[in-house]
């Protein structure tokens, strides 16, 4: 229970990978703020969970592309818990076109959301951090693996990595820390809307190509996360962790190698 009545703050942690880190982590009995941007009963739903887990828990609207949106809800955690011991910047939005067909507005909104307000939500809350504190990034396959579609927020993705990397050396004085996840495939309702009718292919050939055996649950993914949110974790700084069950290595189903 070390992050118990700790503050962690997570973007869009309405559903998906950030609702299922919300969760785990109430069990370890921390404090979770769940940002949304729409979808308040799905926030309220996640709050109910944080709080059967074990956790303690608050929803808060906030559209991660608006600076002050974002300031907002760093204040409103600060004034709800009195700190803010850990940040994850999990929300991400973009258009799932090729490069060649992405339009000023997809790539403002894109930016906006992953690079400009991972950036605006570590600058409101590392004032009011401990040493300690942390912060963390969600990233996402398509940032080093060519996707579909995926090429505007693959190169999003992959500024968040290089953004890692630089705030470890400038927090780091400061006693803050700064880690990213970069989660493989995994079977998620937003996954699966991204694949599309590619989600047989993926799933058949991936998986055969996966030394183990299996993408990675989003639980899994999320004990991967609250162990790099706790104080066991200190040690790493500035890197991004993949969680693929190792298919980023294989040039070759798992069964020949």
């Amino acid at each position: 229970m070390e992050l118990e009545g700790k503050t962690v703050v997570i973007t869009g942690a309405s559903r998906g990978m950030g609702q299922r880190l919300a969760v785990r982590l109430g069990r370890e009995r921390a404090n979770v703020v769940v940002n949304f941007r729409k979808d308040a009963a799905s926030a309220d739903r996640t709050v109910k969970e944080v709080a059967a887990a074990g956790g303690e828990a608050v929803a808060i609207q906030a559209d991660i592309a608006e600076p002050e949106a974002v300031a907002n809800l760093v204040n409103g955690a600060v004034d709800r818990f009195g700190s803010v011991d850990v940040v994850v910047a999990n929300a991400a939005a973009s258009a799932f076109k090729p490069l060649s067909e992405i339009h000023s507005r997809h790539i403002a909104k894109t930016m906006a959301i992953t690079v400009d307000g991972f950036l605006e939500l570590v600058r409101a809350s590392v004032p009011h951090m401990p040493p300690g504190g942390r912060v963390m990034a969600v990233s996402g396959w398509d940032s080093f693996r060519v996707l579909p579609g995926h090429g505007l927020l693959g190169a999003a993705k992959a500024a968040m990595e290089t953004i890692v990397k630089y705030l470890a050396i400038e927090l780091g004085p400061a006693g803050v820390t700064t880690v990213g996840v970069c989660p493989g495939p995994i079977d998620t309702d937003s996954f699966r809307i991204y694949a599309g009718d590619q989600w047989d292919w993926y799933e058949k050939n991936w998986l055969a190509m996966t030394p183990s055996g299996h993408f990675p649950t989003p639980d899994e993914v999320a004990e991967v996360m609250a162990f790099l949110c706790s104080p066991r974790s200190a040690a790493v700084n500035g890197q991004t962790i993949v969680v693929d069950g190792g298919l980023s290595l294989a040039t070759m189903p798992a069964s020949m190698a």
